[in-house]
């Protein structure tokens, strides 16, 4: 069956409008990759994408044109790839809370069981760097926590956190790394975060985070620097987190500046 004109779906805010160049032709990946995201609406979560051949058949175009719009709605989180197997149509994306609100607390909101896999607990000098956002000296001590981050057992990032050893001497023999670590410093040490400065960036994995988080290095990875301080304005926590492109989103709400 001839698949439909890409312009048939065209509309002021639709995927085939947002991708007319200025010269207003339409580039034959993109009109497939349109198409595509029909065809994954009437599949469905979880369902297999068809072969190359058949849907090369159906929008009667080359693979090379099949496989960039595979690609990019891979590279989005639409459809994911599974080693001998095929390509299938991928789960939403899970939705973070920009807020002071612990990984555990975001991912239970939407139903989705959370976990950790501890990598690093450690206690080492802070380091320049470190020391400047924490306000410290490079050769005090600074407590670390690196994790794998989990949702419902899928690897989804991983979490390095620095804490100011000062301030919880006893953190390494009394937290259990596989918990919230905003729970226990809330419930168990009464710690209140009273405000933060988050910067958001999109980078790449490294080959050892790649590993870690068991993704193509090649996939766009979204990037968190979080500083955290308490009533008195002095900082105590500085995180790292790093979450799969194509399995993790962001959401904020903006209020009117006076």
């Amino acid at each position: 069956m001839p698949p439909t004109s890409p312009l048939s779906r065209l509309s002021a805010d639709g995927p085939i409008r947002d991708g007319i160049p200025d010269h207003g032709r339409v580039p034959r990946y993109y009109a497939v990759k349109v198409e595509l995201l029909a065809v994954i609406a009437e599949l469905g979560e979880g369902s297999a994408l068809p072969t190359e051949r058949e849907l090369c058949e159906r929008f009667e175009v080359s693979r090379a044109t099949v496989r960039q719009a595979v690609g990019e709605l891979v590279l989005e989180g639409r459809l994911s790839r599974r080693q001998g197997s095929g390509t299938y149509v991928a789960p939403p994306k899970l939705v973070q809370p920009l807020a002071l609100v612990s990984y555990t607390e975001g991912l239970r909101r939407q139903g989705i069981r959370p976990g950790r896999t501890l990598i690093t607990l450690e206690r080492r000098a802070a380091g320049t760097g470190l020391a400047a956002d924490l306000r410290i000296e490079p050769a005090d001590e600074v407590l670390h926590l690196e994790r794998v981050l989990l949702a419902d057992d899928e690897r989804v990032g991983l979490e390095s956190t620095f804490l100011r050893a000062d301030k919880f001497p006893t953190l390494l023999e009394d937290f259990d790394p596989e918990q919230s670590l905003y729970a226990y410093l809330r419930d168990e040490l009464g710690v209140v975060f009273d405000g933060a400065e988050e910067r958001v960036e999109t980078v790449l994995a490294t080959p050892r985070e790649a590993l870690l988080i068991g993704t193509n290095p090649a996939l766009p990875m979204l990037l968190m620097h979080r500083v955290s301080w308490g009533p008195d304005g002095e900082p105590f926590e500085r995180v790292r987190s790093l979450y799969r492109g194509d399995r993790l989103s962001f959401v904020t709400r903006l209020n009117r500046v006076e």
